[in-house]
């Protein structure tokens, strides 16, 4: 990765009318802002269907998209559905508090599948050449998918646990039945699927040509609650039943005395290793068609997981594990070549994780949050980097930068703070926080929205170890300005952290 900048922003958190970020013109509109910026990175949150907890780090599938990120401006420009049909549905949020505004996953749940499901009818799409392509092409996730979320509206949307044990274990018989009694009902998210995958297909390819690339994410692990699990449970610490063994999640730290409970199913890595790794070469190859640069979040488990046995209340009586190593990587790099990744680095962090991502030449994250809180010079102190890694003033699970400074650092640590960006009082914060994250030696630097904005804890992302809150904050329209804009490209250009193309339009013209 060349040195470069850009901004972290979810999709869900862009502004747009119905309720939910999405791939509509604002989008679009955010791409242009980006290239006004002099960026070159747009860092999203990983895209899949969110399951209970409105989460996109557990989704019932790894392989899907996310339906609420449809633009519907679009079908009605097909003519499938009229503007009336949108404008008339309750999409909630709240607007105007500190000058945010919020996703109620709950009232677009109630009116988003109505509207998708009245486009389905009307399309006609069983007969379109292209939906039939796409439906061939991915045959090897999307009808496991379909058929899940199907049968999973017919059991009342409980998890493939609950369902009776024929259907739970799959047994052809009775697979077959349900499949020929919801055929509409899977082809719809079929279509789903088909409308995701087009419409961020373009929106990508806009980015792209407008020296904009996407950082996506892929979450180490996937749901209990998905497809995933419940067409591949030989891939998974599952009991003969299809039941877990022992679930995913982190021991206690700075988030949660009693550790974060997360409840994926972890992986069978010596089936894993067994098939070539058959499985994580068709995810790996599905994200970097999604995306030019793939985060791997929590990059750690791949050295030696957490393991907690199923059932338990808490993460306090886990175990770590040895993960795959380099011996999957490795594979990875053999059949797909080598591709821009960066690791999550954070947490506990043994030597033998810096060892694999060191050996793998994979830049990690430095968090300037995590920096200044000792006269000691940390791995987060920007003095400390080396030109290998993404410095970010936060991650999505982390206050804004300005939250962070007023209400978390000691009178001693704001002093330290101010004497290395030489400013003074608490004008400005999360700037001189970006100004020199932007200076430092890494090759990457990423800032969330919030911190160029200089917002606080009404714009937080995600507290680890809670539900309820959380991806929900969004922009509201006409925060990103001319003037923000061109704030933000004189950062860019003074410390050479432009896109590519401006360097080569620059030494292309002959300066004699």
């Amino acid at each position: 990765m060349d040195r470069a900048c850009g901004v972290l922003l979810p999709v869900f958190s862009l502004p747009s009318k119905y309720g939910i970020g999405c791939f509509s013109k604002e989008a679009y509109e955010f791409v242009d802002f980006l290239k006004k910026a002099g960026q070159t990175y747009w860092q999203i949150l990983p895209l899949g269907p969110t399951s209970y907890g409105d989460s996109p780090y557990q989704s019932f599938s790894t392989f899907a998209g996310n339906p609420y990120f449809i633009d519907l401006e679009e079908l009605i420009k097909a003519g499938w559905i009229t503007k009336k049909d949108c404008e008339s549905a309750d999409w909630g949020g709240t607007d105007g508090i500190n000058g945010s505004d919020y996703v109620d996953y709950a009232k677009i749940y109630g009116s988003r599948f109505k509207i998708l499901r009245k486009a389905y009818k009307k399309s006609g799409i069983e007969k379109d050449p292209d939906f039939l392509k796409f439906v061939k092409q991915n045959s090897f996730w999307l009808k496991d998918y379909a058929s899940y979320m199907a049968i999973k509206d017919a059991h009342g949307s409980v998890s493939y646990l609950e369902w009776e044990e024929d259907l739970r274990l799959r047994k052809k018989a009775v697979l077959k039945a349900w499949c020929e009694k919801l055929a509409d009902e899977i082809t719809f998210y079929e279509f789903q699927q088909y409308l995701f995958h087009k419409q961020w297909k373009a929106l990508k390819d806009y980015a792209n040509k407008n020296d904009v690339k996407v950082i996506g994410d892929i979450p180490i692990y996937v749901s209990l609650d998905s497809a995933d699990t419940w067409a591949n449970p030989e891939l998974f610490q599952l009991d003969e039943k299809g039941y877990p063994l022992r679930v995913a999640g982190c021991p206690p730290d700075y988030f949660s005395e009693d550790g974060q409970l997360w409840g994926n199913p972890l992986y069978d890595w010596a089936r894993h290793k067994k098939t070539g790794y058959a499985w994580w070469i068709r995810r790996f190859r599905a994200c970097f068609d999604l995306y030019d640069v793939v985060r791997i979040d929590h990059f750690r488990g791949f050295d030696a997981y957490y393991s907690i046995p199923y059932g338990d209340v808490n993460a306090k009586n886990g175990k770590w594990v040895k993960g795959p190593g380099y011996d999957l990587f490795k594979t990875v790099k053999e059949k797909l070549g080598d591709r821009p990744v960066i690791a999550e680095d954070l947490g506990f962090i043994t030597p033998s994780v810096h060892k694999l991502i060191d050996r793998l030449g994979y830049p990690g994250m430095k968090i300037m949050m995590y920096g200044f809180v000792d006269d000691k010079m940390g791995e987060h102190d920007p003095c400390d980097y080396r030109k290998n890694c993404v410095v970010y003033t936060g991650t999505h699970d982390n206050d804004s930068i300005t939250t962070w400074f007023k209400e978390f650092l000691t009178k001693e640590q704001k002093d330290r703070v101010r004497r290395y960006m030489n400013f003074k009082g608490n004008k400005d914060i999360a700037w001189n926080y970006i100004r020199t994250g932007m200076a430092s030696v890494a090759d990457t630097a990423i800032f969330p929205i919030q911190d160029y904005l200089g917002l606080g804890r009404e714009a937080k992302i995600n507290s680890p170890a809670t539900i309820g809150d959380n991806w929900k904050w969004r922009l509201i329209p006409g925060k990103l300005t001319e003037e923000l804009a061109g704030r933000m490209y004189e950062l860019a250009r003074t410390y050479y952290r432009l896109p590519a193309s401006y360097y080569e339009k620059i030494h292309s013209v002959n300066p004699f």
